[in-house]
C-alpha cells in the first residue's frame, strides 16, 4: 500500500517549522527518521495532508552528557545513540535497551526522540524514558515547554503533545552512584516486538540494596516505572533470591498485558516475572557481602 496523496514540506529552521505546523493545523505531521510514521501511512491509518521534514533542521543532532543527563536531540538516530562512548559511559541502560530495538537497518534511520513521540508502550525507548525520569522539550510557535515522562504519555500511541508542537530533544537522567542497570526481553524472532520486556536499574552500597525501578515493554498500557525500593531496602544483596518471589508479585501486580495472536495475558504475565527474576539475579550475582575483602 502507498500513503495517501500529501504534501511534503521542508524548512530549514527550527521557526519556519513550528510556523509551519501552526499554519497548517492538525492536518501535518512531522517526519524525522519515518520509521514508525511511514508504516503508519503506507497502511493508511493516518491520512495527513501535509508533512514537515525536520532533518535539514540544524542543531537537533547532537548528544549532550552532563553530570545529571545525557541529551538527545531530535535527529539523532538509535544506532547513533547506541554506538556513543560517553553516553553509554554515563548511562549505559541506553545502550542496553537500544541494541534490542528492531533491527539494525531500522536503527540506522530511525530517531529515539521519534519513537518517544510515537508513545508505544511495546517500544523501549518511552519505557526508558519513564524508567529514568527523564522529560522531552517541545517547540512551537508559543516557545518552548519541557514534559516529564510522567506527563508525556497519556494512552497507547498518544502523547499530551499539541498537533503543532515538535518534540526538539529528550532528556534521559543519570542514576546515582552505585546503581547498576539491566534490560531483557523475549521476542519470537530477533527484532519483532517483544512478548514481554523489562529493565532493572539497581542502586547498590556497601553490599546492601538501596533503591529499585523496573520498567516493562508489551504489558503495561502506558511507559511508566515501578518503585521496588520498599521491598529491597537494607537488604543484603546475597539475599536476593530470599526476596525475589516477593518482587515478582508486586511486578505481575503492577503489569496489565493484554492477549493477542502472539500470546495470551497470562502468559505474558508469566515471562515478566521470569524476566524480573532475571534481572535480580543478574544484578546481584557478583556482589560480596558486606565488608568482605
Amino acid at each position: 500500500m502507498k500513503p495517501a496523496p500529501l504534501t511534503c514540506h521542508s524548512p530549514t529552521t527550527l521557526d519556519e517549522a513550528v510556523r509551519l505546523l501552526h499554519d497548517l493545523g492538525p492536518e501535518a505531521k512531522v517526519i524525522a527518521g519515518g520509521q514508525s510514521l511511514v508504516p503508519v501511512l503506507n497502511m493508511r491509518l493516518a491520512t495527513p495532508a501535509h508533512l514537515v521534514d525536520i532533518t535539514g533542521l540544524p542543531g537537533l543532532d547532537e548528544i549532550r552528557v552532563s553530570a545529571e543527563a545525557v541529551e538527545v536531540g531530535a535527529l539523532v538516530t538509535h544506532r547513533r545513540l547506541e554506538q556513543d562512548d560517553a553516553a553509554h559511559a554515563a548511562l549505559p541502560l541506553l545502550r542496553q535497551a537500544l541494541v534490542n530495538v528492531a533491527h539494525p537497518a531500522i536503527r540506522n534511520r530511525g530517531t529515539t526522540v521519534g519513537s518517544l513521540a510515537h508513545a508505544d508502550p511495546n517500544g523501549e525507548m518511552p519505557m526508558i524514558l519513564a524508567l529514568t525520569g527523564g522529560s522531552v522539550t517541545a517547540a512551537s510557535v508559543r516557545g518552548e515547554r519541557t514534559i516529564t515522562a510522567s506527563e508525556l504519555f497519556v494512552g497507547p500511541m498518544e502523547t499530551v503533545l499539541e498537533p503543532d508542537e515538535i518534540l526538539v530533544s529528550a532528556r534521559f537522567g543519570r542514576f546515582a552512584e552505585g546503581t547498576r542497570t539491566a534490560f531483557t526481553e523475549l521476542t519470537r524472532r530477533s527484532g519483532d516486538y517483544a512478548l514481554a520486556g523489562a529493565a532493572l536499574a539497581l542502586q547498590v552500597s556497601d553490599g546492601q540494596l538501596r533503591t529499585a525501578r523496573m520498567g516493562f515493554v508489551s504489558v503495561t498500557e502506558l511507559p511508566d516505572a515501578l518503585d521496588l525500593t520498599e521491598l529491597v531496602a537494607g537488604r543484603p544483596a546475597s539475599t536476593s533470591a530470599d526476596i525475589a518471589e516477593a518482587v515478582v508479585e508486586r511486578v505481575t501486580e503492577h503489569i496489565a498485558p493484554e492477549s493477542d495472536i502472539h500470546a495470551t495475558a497470562d502468559y505474558r504475565r508469566h515471562l515478566t516475572g521470569v524476566l524480573a527474576r532475571r534481572l535480580l539475579t543478574e544484578l546481584t550475582a557478583d556482589i560480596p557481602a558486606r565488608g568482605a575483602a
